[in-house]
């Protein structure tokens, strides 16, 4: 019995010396993590909505019967008394009460109601260095988003939509959806795709819901030299603009005005007398456009068949024409698509000074194709475009261009640069071009695909791996059966008839049938002796990128493509060497040298100014 007494004695005495309140030190990390949490991030209401809940009691109602307490809450939130933090409270709170079943319209509710947190009537708004602020915008985003779905999509119509507490009336105008000669017509949420194959997702933070739109065609029969892939995705943003949000808040009736903004015409909105950028995920966009599209199907088909077409074939842009932005052609190589600029394109677009100061042109071809045939359909291509879009020659960025070939595209690239004479048509033919007896459709292919003048709206372009000199793996045996493999197009495989069939009149002694692209590179082939008397047009600027593997010598190196000396060439403005194999488009080093040399092509005073 005494040592009971001691017990209970000595239990008295310990916990007389424990105070209520007390604290405990975590590390750094898990403090940051606590203090920052929010419903979006963890599931949970954030410390500042607890804080609140726990200083009116009603944490515990809340989790019994959220709805009531939201709408208590509601009731003595607007008014003459005016305090921040319930408005994000109900922000957060009703997010929170729509992940866990409440419907879309708290969705819709927690965009509201995060709206009048950030743009508050009559007042200021919250300090940018609360916490709260990026996150109330988080959460107007989301509830954009998950407010407007339907299914997979997002639909963005003017209509009534259900609130908790009435109705917003939605309003749209249907001309928004316009964009250049296409109509964007189905939307998607791109905020939670999960991205791979690029090196960096970028993402332009911002109010708005970040979408993916894809396009329809407004006018199908419309510029036929520079079009928009039929199944591109397009960077846009939903924004809903609510009015006299004060008054609708007490009385139930809310009206928004629906805005839809693409990248590439809008970065920025205006909203109580503020700037305020808008959100794009270009980098999820991009990757979700590429992940569907057919453009990889074209790679070998592309190559085997000189006739196998795609709605992709020739030059296409990835917005619209934009007056002022200097284009940037991208050629890829043999048995290649444009999608391999992919990773290139997302790192240029990403880049603050470059993003807003250039437009995107890619050019699609057959690979297997004669090399001076696909540089014709470049040409050609590029003239048109210029043609169809400045048509008064009213925009000097047009004359600007800068294009950037890969392996056999840096070839199609340099032959837009010079002044060819005779040279291919000698190198092929013992004949005069004007002796032969041919007909006069073979005659025009024949005058298009052998004989080169610079293209005048080229200042500038880039080499990336180029054979200038051929390509030592176009001379192994296994080429050759590839290029056998080749069926040159219609035209071309017509005019080889015409051509061959009579070798003694043609002065196409020794050849039976039409060159591949591959017999071109193959290293003293009579188009690479031709091509390498061939001289870049004065006032052209050239930089050369070249790829050697390993550790050793650059010189006498190679990318297991391409050696050194064959991509190597004198006179250029730049060269650099990337310790990288032949595909090196994506290589980290390769996307610096050329951001670097198109910053410095912006620099320049005949390029409109300085950079900014």
């Amino acid at each position: 019995m005494r040592l009971r007494c001691l017990l209970l004695l000595a239990g008295l005495a310990l916990g007389a010396c424990a105070t209520p309140i007390s604290v405990k030190r975590v590390d750094s990390a898990a403090a940051h993590r606590a203090l920052t949490a929010n419903v979006l991030s963890t599931g949970n209401p954030s410390p500042f909505s607890m804080q609140i809940l726990q200083r009116l009691g009603l944490e515990e109602r809340y989790g019994e019967d959220p709805e009531s307490v939201l709408r208590e809450l509601h009731a003595a939130s607007f008014g003459d008394d005016y305090e921040a933090g319930r408005r994000f409270l109900l922000a957060e709170l009703s997010l929170h009460h729509a992940q866990r079943g409440g419907g879309p319209s708290w969705q819709l509710a927690a965009a509201v109601y995060s709206w009048a947190f950030l743009f508050p009537t009559d007042r200021s708004g919250p300090n940018p260095f609360d916490p709260r602020t990026r996150v109330a915008v988080d959460l107007y985003n989301r509830g954009i988003t998950e407010g407007l779905r339907e299914g997979d999509r997002i639909e963005l119509r003017g209509a009534p939509r259900a609130l908790p507490f009435g109705t917003l009336e939605l309003l749209a105008d249907p001309a928004q959806f316009e964009w250049g000669a296409h109509r964007l017509v189905r939307f998607e949420s791109v905020a939670e795709l999960e991205v791979r194959g690029l090196r960096n997702r970028y993402r332009r933070p911002g109010i708005g819901a970040p979408l993916a739109a894809t396009i329809e065609a407004v006018d199908p029969d419309g510029p036929a030299s520079l079009r928009i892939p039929p199944d591109l995705r397009v960077p846009a943003t939903a924004v809903v603009r609510f009015s006299d949000l004060e008054h609708g808040l007490q009385n139930g009736a809310i009206t928004g005005q629906l805005e839809l903004h693409v990248k590439d015409r809008d970065v920025s909105v205006e909203i109580a007398g503020s700037t305020v950028p808008l959100e794009y995920e270009p980098s999820a966009v991009l990757a979700d456009a590429l992940a569907e599209s057919s453009i990889w199907d074209f790679e070998i088909a592309g190559y085997r068949s000189g006739s196998f077409r795609s709605d992709l074939n020739g030059l296409w842009a990835m917005h619209p024409y934009r007056e002022g932005r200097i284009p940037v052609v991208f050629v890829h190589g043999t048995a290649s698509s444009p999608a391999r600029w992919g990773e290139m394109i997302n790192e240029l677009q990403a880049d603050p000074v470059l993003g807003d100061r250039l437009q995107h042109w890619l050019f699609l071809y057959n690979t297997g194709n004669p090399i001076l045939y696909s540089a014709n359909l470049l040409r050609e291509s590029l003239r048109g475009a210029v043609a169809e879009l400045d048509p008064d020659g009213a925009d000097p960025a047009l004359q600007q261009m800068v294009v950037i070939g890969h392996s056999q595209g840096g070839l199609l690239t340099r032959l837009q640069l010079v002044e060819s004479g005779d040279r291919f048509w000698d190198a092929a033919s013992s004949v005069p071009f004007e002796d032969i007896e041919i007909d006069d459709a073979t005659r025009d292919l024949l005058r298009r695909s052998m004989f080169f003048e610079p293209v005048s709206s080229i200042s500038r372009a880039i080499y990336i791996a180029t054979p200038h000199r051929g390509s030592f793996l176009a001379s192994w045996r296994i080429s050759s059966l590839a290029s056998r493999l080749v069926a040159a197009p219609a035209n071309l495989a017509r005019a080889g008839i015409e051509l061959f069939d009579d070798n003694e009149t043609t002065g196409f002694e020794g050849l039976e049938r039409v060159p591949t692209a591959v017999d071109n590179m193959r290293p003293g082939s009579a188009f690479a002796r031709a091509l390498a008397q061939t001289r870049t047009a004065p006032g052209i600027r050239v930089h050369s990128i070249i790829g050697v593997k390993g550790e050793g010598a650059f010189i006498g190196g190679n990318d297991g493509v391409v050696e050194y000396e064959s991509a190597h060439l004198d006179g250029v403005e730049s060269e650099l060497v990337v310790r990288s194999a032949h595909s090196m488009q994506a290589f980290p080093a390769t996307v610096e040298e050329v951001r670097r040399v198109l910053l410095e092509h912006l620099r320049e005073p005949d390029r409109g100014g300085s950079a900014r």
